[in-house]
């Protein structure tokens, strides 16, 4: 056998031994067989993408059935490196019932192949199926505790919502094929690209493509689904955060070429994504739950890479992708030693950044940002680096804020690490997928920068001056995240009403009323 079909049938084995293994969990619950497939799956995508690079192995010159982007390699070996570590967890958490171990098994494994199959085909059709076959089995994860009120209620509204994204999805595929006379991604890819405007038509496809991530990803207001989602068990809640909701992000970075040349689709991810970001960012400082701050801090991040695709700056959008799954699957899988962890951290004695404090700070980061942007001739959009600005101010004016205490020249050290860091990291991944010219232009950066700035005003006060007395009704705005879930909650039930269970309450003791008179 040649290298060249070597090199188109690897990925396709992955999701296909994922689903073998699936099937294998009728008798018992094979976790050893489960992570044995993760791993090797992950191997796999490592080599092939290792061997791409070096010209050892080559994909198909037809490239029609294989992956739809290089890009995918490095999505499907973070898919199956996750899949196999929530499998080790899950193996912990779920022992004790051999029936829920085998339901629970199964089911986790059909989502990853589900996900391996929309991450490694180039194919419209079956990437709308993998989509909705993600959906459907993520549910019976979502409702793996059906007498739980609010994990139904949620996965009742994710459920509602997941179909809407779907109909946008077929909508576009559809719009696509009748546009461009084929079912292949890589041949759609082409054609825009060689194209010098879009048609209406693509317009519209891409306007869909947009609504579809958006919704996938749990914008603003369609986002109460995913902060109630956290009474499903906690492996299931690692595995939505790091791997299935990126999936939006990963969508838009599939169709790129068609994502750049739409203004209303980058238009739309901008204002969505953008406000989304800052709002989450800022409700996340106001709960107390980890699970639910982690959850809230999702929404932000995918709203972050919402405006980094809509902004062409792709390459940054996969290593946000990267970097936050594997951050949400520690954290959800610790979050148990994180809650101690947040207490000592809250009861640690802090000291607030005066005036002064904050001068300094910005002056030293915006000194470190402007001159590695000068160094390496960075071109437009530059919110981005105003973003990574904010944050090293944060983390300057800050050293003596938090349960541990820094100099000056070794937090600005810190700085300096982290952002060479950052852009080699970033500078890498432009082998896989590269940035791409917009036209949204100085307006959209602008409009992301005056966010920002918001952001940065905002965490000051409520980290600061949530004393003040006109502070506490703020606060509690953010706190109820606005009330913008209970709106979309009783719209949703008004228009396609559901019964919930019944709340059973064991600590309730129920005496005959005879007994109570001896």
């Amino acid at each position: 056998m040649s290298m060249q079909w070597i090199g188109t049938l690897m990925p396709w084995f992955i999701p296909l031994s994922l689903f073998v293994a699936a099937i294998t969990n009728e008798r018992r619950a094979s976790w050893g067989l489960a992570r044995g497939v993760t791993l090797v799956g992950f191997m796999l995508a490592v080599f092939l993408g290792i061997a791409i690079s070096f010209d050892w192995v080559s994909l198909s010159d037809d490239r029609r059935w294989t992956v739809a982007s290089d890009a995918s390699l490095i999505v499907l070996g973070l898919v199956t490196f996750i899949g196999f570590i929530n499998i080790g967890y899950s193996r912990s958490y779920m022992s004790g019932n051999s029936e829920d171990e085998k339901r629970y098994l199964r089911w986790l494994l059909v989502t990853l192949g589900s996900v391996a199959i929309v991450i490694t085909t180039n194919h419209m059709l079956v990437l709308a199926f993998g989509w909705l076959a993600i959906t459907l089995s993520l549910h019976r994860l979502l409702i793996f505790y059906p007498n739980r009120q609010r994990a139904v209620l949620a996965a009742y509204k994710k459920y509602i919502f997941a179909r809407i994204a779907e109909a946008c999805l077929l909508g576009a595929v559809l719009i696509l094929y009748y546009e461009h006379d084929t079912w292949f991604i890589s041949e759609i890819y082409s054609n825009v690209q060689a194209a010098d405007v879009l048609s209406n038509w693509d317009k519209f496809a891409a306007l869909l493509l947009a609504l579809a991530a958006l919704i996938k990803c749990a914008q603003l207001p369609l986002h109460g689904w995913l902060i109630q989602v956290v009474e499903a068990p906690t492996p299931v809640s690692a595995l939505l955060h790091a791997g299935i909701i990126n999936l939006g992000g990963y969508l838009l970075i599939v169709f790129a070429p068609l994502i750049v040349m739409s203004d209303v689709a980058q238009w739309m991810l901008l204002i969505v994504g953008g406000i989304t970001t800052v709002l989450a960012a800022l409700v996340m400082m106001t709960r107390a739950s980890v699970k639910v701050r982690l959850a809230w801090s999702t929404m932000s991040q995918m709203g972050l890479m919402m405006v980094e695709c809509a902004l062409g700056l792709f390459e940054l959008a996969l290593l946000h992708l990267i970097a936050h799954s594997c951050y949400k699957a520690y954290a959800f899988l610790n979050s148990g030693s994180e809650v101690e962890a947040s207490m000592k951290r809250r009861l640690a004695q802090s000291e607030t950044p005066k005036a002064k404090d904050w001068t300094i700070a910005g002056l030293i980061s915006i000194g470190l940002v402007a001159g590695l942007a000068v160094a390496m001739q960075v071109p437009e959009p530059y919110s981005p680096w105003l973003l990574f600005a904010i944050a090293l101010t944060l983390l300057v004016a800050e050293r003596r804020g938090r349960s541990w205490t820094a100099g000056l020249p070794e937090i600005i050290g810190l700085a300096a690490f982290l952002l060479i860091v950052y852009s080699i990291q970033k500078s890498s991944l432009s082998f896989f997928v590269e940035n791409l010219p917009t036209s949204v232009g100085w307006a959209g950066d602008l409009w992301i920068a005056f966010l920002l700035m918001l952001f940065m005003a905002g965490y000051i006060l409520l980290r600061y001056y949530q004393h003040l007395p006109w502070m506490a009704k703020v606060r509690r705005a953010f706190y109820a995240g606005f009330y913008l879930d209970e709106l979309v909650t009783r719209l949703n039930l008004r228009i396609y009403p559901t019964r919930l269970p019944v709340r059973f309450k064991p600590k309730k003791l129920q005496v005959p009323k005879e007994e109570l008179y001896h």
